[in-house]
This record gives C-alpha cells, structure tokens and sequence, in this order.
C-alpha cells in the first residue's frame, strides 16, 4: 500500500449510505495517517451548502475541498488557491454571459447560493435541453466567451469558465501535489463527474446508484482505468478501491 489521492463528489456519492460512510472513512483516515494519502471532496455545492453538510454529516477534514463544479478549490485554512483563480478569469465575462443568456426564455436561473464568479446556474428541461444547448453554446462563443457547459440530473445547467470543471481541477491538484495519474482515484454518480473521468489514466469509480447520463457514457466508453460499482454510495467506491487495489 502506497499513498494515492482520493478525489469523491458528496451528494449520493459519498454521502448516502451512512454505515459505508463510516466504514470508508476510517479506512481513508488510517491510510492517510500512515501513507500521507490525500483526501478532496469535489462537489457541486457552494461553499455555504458545503458547511451546512458538513453540519449533518461526519465527513473526514479533507486536503482541499472543491465547490461549485470547480470554480473554487480551498484549503484547509480556509484560503482559496489564487493561481486556480488566476487560470479561471482567462476569459471569462460573468456579466456577459448572463446577457446572453436573458435571451434564453427557457433558461432559469437558480437561487443566488448556486452562483458564483465563477459559475452561472439554471434549471433547463431534459425534454429541450439536446436541441437548446448547442444554440446556446454557439451564442456564448460568438460573444467571445470561452466557456464550459455542464448539464446533470436532466435539470441543472452551470456555465463555467472553459478551465473549470471538476475533471480540469483534480488534475490541477494532481500536478501540484505530484501525484501520478494512476496513484489517483476519482469516484462519482451524476453527469457533473464525468469530466473526471475524461482527463486520462486516472482510475475512476462509478458508484452503482449513478444517474443514467453518467452509466450510459460509461457503457459506451469502456475503460480498464474505470470501473462501474454495484454498491451504492460509498459502499460502492470501497468496491471499486479494493478493485483497484488502494486499499
């Protein structure tokens, strides 16, 4: 056993089944304890609705936390990672992009604690969204943007900077701890995770509850470096770290 870096989404990813929960986390702590193993919680909260989990749920301390899809990365000091910061302005007009977007009637913006700098949040329709989003990328870019976009669950939309994105901010932190791809872990249940598992090498967990966006994709891009768990939660990503042997 060696040390490796241990990125989860939250939601229904690691939080869901309280007994795994448990069960996982102490073998995470012991394995950090003795080989230096870091822990990153990725999640699609913002900051506010990652404190108020972290009110209900025992999670281990972590090494840094992402919110928001990947617009912020932050340490346990509470200090945000500035060069993260400086890689996401390249680019990016959050005023732009909500004037561009106000001519989207089918577009709604969500409440204020999803949005950030860095983030513009709406709710879009499963039902419209496969011939809406190309329309609304192809106007984003003709405004100059270099944007992202991110749809889940077949409700929620983010707009993001083109470097931000889960996937893009583990291997930020991949390279600033010098970890390499196959000493790193990523494990994940909806379509905002699956840009962690489009980087490369990188070994993916796909907990067993996933949302059907995420196991289709999965099916139709079979890997060895990832692996679709039948557990649910974190029952599933303690299957898929004793498929790949970290534990």
């Amino acid at each position: 056993m060696t040390q490796f870096l241990f990125i989860t989404d939250l939601d229904h990813t690691l939080v869901g089944d309280d007994e795994a929960m448990a069960q996982l986390n102490e073998a995470l702590d012991w394995h950090r304890r003795t080989h230096d193993t870091k822990i990153v919680y990725s999640t699609g909260r913002s900051p506010s609705l990652y404190q108020q989990l972290l009110s209900e749920k025992p999670l281990l301390p972590p090494d840094a936390v992402v919110t928001g899809v990947g617009t912020a990365i932050t340490y346990p000091d509470g200090s945000p990672d500035s060069l993260w910061w400086e890689k996401l302005s390249d680019g990016w007009s959050r005023d732009r992009v909500l004037s561009t977007v106000a001519h989207f009637a089918d577009l709604e913006l969500q409440p204020a604690e999803e949005q950030n700098e860095f983030k513009a949040s709406y709710f879009l329709d499963a039902a419209i969204a496969p011939d809406l989003l190309p329309e609304l990328e192809a106007a984003l870019q003709s405004q100059g943007l270099q944007i992202n976009l991110v749809y889940s669950g077949g409700r929620h939309l983010d707009i993001l900077p083109q470097s931000a994105n889960k996937g893009l901010a583990m291997v930020f932190l991949r390279q600033q701890w010098g970890f390499e791809p196959e000493r790193t872990v990523a494990c994940g249940d909806s379509g905002n995770d699956l840009s962690m598992f489009m980087m490369g090498e990188e070994r993916g967990i796909i907990v067993g509850n996933a949302m059907p966006e995420l196991r289709q994709w999965h099916q139709e891009n079979l890997a060895p470096h990832r692996y679709l768990a039948d557990g649910h939660c974190a029952a599933g990503i303690l299957e898929g770290l004793d498929y790949f042997d970290f534990l």
